[in-house]
């Protein structure tokens, strides 16, 4: 019996080629959609859980209470003594590891001689930690002990790609030399299997801390400084609470800050840490819970546009296959056996969809791996968790799909199905199929104005004027090393006189940063106490005004100095302070680490955009200070920039012949905040694509049924004197009522979600009604087309022979 249902079946879809094509694609788009969304959702919900121990497993975060800010803060770096204290007061630890690290290290491999034979920049992943640290993670030895490995100073760890890279073959690294920065000679003592790309510890060289400045930290007695650079782990001992153990530590951190600092400290376990996207990480990328949620929901929501098209499909075919149901009906079939069949057709075309959608999603994972940047893979075979997604994701098609055109198509009373009447009924009012279509549209419409609104803020962010001179500045690391600083004067002449470089300064780093900015309180005009909030600290020369063009609206710019003697401060500052007028805040001191840094305000800037639009303008002071500077600042002229790169390389070379050169455009930087924003939008362009796509498909089904239906009464129009032009806008003015309905509808659910979605931003565009007109509009258009190739054939269609029977 199954066999024959499968063999008529089978022969009617192949009859019915343009019907079944029609689902096949809609289906397949739906569900290639589907398994798209989730191999990113299981990927970016795998992070770090292949650690054996993480369920005990948290970081320790600083609570940042602003005396000026109702909300708090919160960042993954802590205070130096923060370790070494949780050892020796929180018996219920089992672990604690420190972990340190800086960014944009150059790398020496030594030969025997301890000769420099090959040089390496590695802009992430060189942590300085313990031992402890590989018995808090399973991060496998390929050699060398985990308990001895960091044992000494210098001592340090390469995984094996990176040792590879290095020495060619990573069995020969052991024992061998590096150099960091021109200053740390550090030992090889073992080799790390590579790092799963869903981790977000992406480790290349690990030192033992203790290491070079990093010994200073095991002597610090400063609790309130933090810096996103350190950061501490801990393993927890089983029946471990979380929120007692924050209650203890809240208390513990607060005794051993100053008074006036409010800030505490609390732990987060590790699996929440990739989906912090506020906190952040040390690899830079997160994946919020919201975002994950909302892929959800474009993928079943996709996934029901493309069963309503299905169904609507199903259901206009069913005028075509009412003589054959009613023959059946008449030769004996009852309803169970014709809903059988009809469901074994449907049981067809999704298996057939799935497959399609599977190849279809095959091809385009590495489309979407190089879009969002990360190493996507489908393996189906090899993974028992895709192959029961997809044969979930078969079944509940089928039925969702499947069931109701069968309980349509098998309810057909069968004389009136040999009479030819089954067209006449329930053509008033709002059917299931005008519903559907209805509902389709609502989530396309969405889409669209979602997806608007997403452009009209990323060109907003790319706009908007920032308060400096971001134009064709190319900025290039610094040398760490103290006799690179003896260089800088040098460096500054010579640069000048290439051709197209018309300013060079020097600082810790550029006017807008979005992680690496330092923070500190201070104290003002020789007050009892310091400041009850943070300022932005940057090291700057007398040139970075004239290069950034940041203008001041009091006072004058630093003189040229190598130490700190003058401050540079910007208007926010001067407001936090409670000072009006910008005049009064000149000649007054500023007193920084416990009174060993002092200078006077010389000059207050005008506002400019210290980090991204996300966040607000914060306090920033800047001073001269030779010994901190990071980053070279070089404004070209771009008539012939390349040339001038090129010069500049070449004299780097020369100048700092163990390090490696690299440079970055300023805009690409500040473009570089939003990464991830302007990924999500190509993504959500593409799935407003899709679902606009498969709704004109159900468009074009009940387009289809209508034509069906109303058959007689075109001819009968036509007939009586009715125009192609009249009936075409018959026919489109009921779809356009329904567009009309699911706008209204998508409408106020876009504004709603769009609008929490811009409150993370404190700098955001305002919902105009023009996004919502243009959305509306688009989807309107395409319907139109979509409504008007079939309308046309029916308008244009004989009317004799759809009278020729009665």
């Amino acid at each position: 019996m199954l066999k024959n249902y499968i063999k008529i079946a089978f022969r009617n879809l192949t009859r019915y080629r343009s019907y079944t094509i029609i689902n096949v694609a809609g289906l397949a788009l739906g569900i290639a959609i589907c398994i798209v969304i989730f191999s990113l959702i299981r990927f970016e919900s795998s992070f770090d859980n292949f650690h054996s121990k993480k369920d005990r497993i948290y970081r320790v975060l600083t609570e940042y209470h602003h005396a000026d800010a109702s909300e708090i803060f919160y960042g993954y770096g802590v205070p130096r003594p923060m370790p070494a204290a949780l050892r020796s007061n929180f018996s219920q630890l089992e672990k604690v590891a420190p972990i340190y690290t800086e960014g944009n290290d150059q790398i020496l491999v030594l030969n025997e001689a301890g000769e420099a034979v090959k040089k390496f920049k590695e802009e992430k992943g060189v942590f300085f930690t313990e031992t402890s640290f590989f018995q808090i993670f399973d991060f496998p030895f390929l050699a060398g002990n985990p308990s001895t490995a960091l044992r000494n100073p210098n001592d340090a760890i390469l995984t094996k790609e990176i040792a590879e890279k290095y020495f060619g073959n990573w069995k020969n690294a052991m024992g061998k030399s590096i150099k960091r920065n021109n200053e740390d000679v550090l030992k090889i003592t073992g080799i790390l299997a590579d790092i799963p790309s869903n981790s977000d510890f992406q480790l290349k060289v690990i030192i033992s801390y203790g290491t070079s400045y990093t010994a200073s930290f095991l002597k610090s007695t400063d609790w309130d400084g933090t810096g996103t650079s350190f950061g501490c782990y801990i393993l927890a001992s089983p029946n471990f609470s979380a929120s007692a153990f924050n209650n203890e530590l809240r208390a513990y951190s607060r005794r051993m800050k100053s008074p006036e600092n409010k800030d505490s400290h609390i732990i987060q376990p590790l699996s929440k840490v990739h989906s912090d996207t506020k906190t952040g990480n040390y690899s830079g990328k997160t994946m919020s819970k919201q975002l994950i949620n909302i892929l959800w929901l474009i993928a079943g929501f996709i996934l029901l546009i493309a069963c309503v098209n299905f169904i609507n499909l199903s259901t206009a075919q069913a005028v075509n296959r009412a003589k054959e149901v009613g023959v059946r009906k008449v030769m004996g079939s009852n309803k169970w056996q014709l809903r059988v069949q009809f469901l074994c057709e449907s049981f067809l075309i999704v298996v057939a969809s799935v497959i399609i959608g599977l190849l279809v999603a095959i091809i385009t994972i590495p489309f979407l791996g190089r879009l969002l940047e990360i190493p996507v893979i489908l393996d189906v075979l090899s993974n028992p968790t895709i192959l029961l997604f997809l044969l979930l994701l078969t079944l509940i098609v089928t039925a969702l799909a499947g069931f109701y055109p069968s309980m349509v198509l098998s309810a057909l009373n069968p004389i009136n199905a040999l009479k030819n009447k089954q067209g006449t009924r329930n053509r008033k009012g709002v059917s299931l199929r005008q519903g559907l279509v209805t509902f389709q549209f609502i989530i396309a419409q969405a889409l669209i104005i979602g997806t608007l609104i997403i452009i009209k803020q990323m060109n907003y962010f790319n706009s908007q004027p920032l308060g400096f001179n971001r134009d064709a500045i190319v900025n290039i690391p610094l040398p760490y090393d103290s006799l690179a600083n003896t260089k800088l004067d040098y460096l500054r002449n010579e640069l000048l006189k290439i051709k197209g470089v018309q300013k060079v300064c020097f600082s810790s780093n550029t006017p807008v940063e979005d992680e690496i900015d330092n923070w500190s309180t201070f104290t003002f005009d020789h007050a009892q106490k310091e400041t009850d909030f943070y300022a932005i600290q940057k090291w700057t020369d007398h040139e970075y005004l004239p290069t950034y063009q940041i203008p001041l609206v009091a006072g004058r710019n630093l003189r040229a100095s190598d130490t700190t003697s003058e401050f540079l401060v910007n208007e926010t500052l001067v407001k936090n302070l409670g000072i009006s007028n910008p005049q009064d805040a000149l000649n007054k001191e500023i007193s920084m680490w416990n009174g060993n840094l002092k200078g006077v305000v010389v000059g207050v800037l005008k506002d400019f955009h210290d980090r991204s639009f996300r966040r607000d303008l914060a306090p920033v002071l800047m001073s001269c200070m030779k010994r901190g500077y990071g980053d070279a600042g070089i404004k070209l002229s771009m008539q012939d920039a390349n040339s001038s790169i090129n010069a500049i390389s070449k004299l780097w070379g020369s100048t700092f012949p163990d390090f490696v050169f690299e440079h970055k455009f300023l805009d690409d930087k500040i473009e570089s905040f939003y990464r991830q924003e302007n990924k999500l939008a190509q993504l959500y362009k593409i799935f407003a694509v899709i679902a606009i796509l498969i709704s004109c498909l159900g468009l074009y089904g009940l387009a289809s049924f209508m034509a069906v239906q109303r058959i007689k009464e075109l001819g009968i129009r036509k007939v009586l004197g009715a125009t192609a032009t009249s009936i075409v806008y018959l026919f489109s003015k009921e779809f356009m009522i329904l567009i009309g309905i699911a706008f209204l509808i998508a409408a106020p659910i876009a504004w709603y979600f769009m609008k929490n979605w811009l409150e993370d931003y404190v700098y955001r565009i305002s919902i105009n009604p023009g996004v919502f007109v243009a959305g509306g509009g688009v989807a309107l258009l395409i319907a139109l087309v979509t409504v008007s190739f079939k309308s046309i054939r029916a308008a244009l269609a004989n009317p004799v022979k759809s009278l020729r029977t009665e």
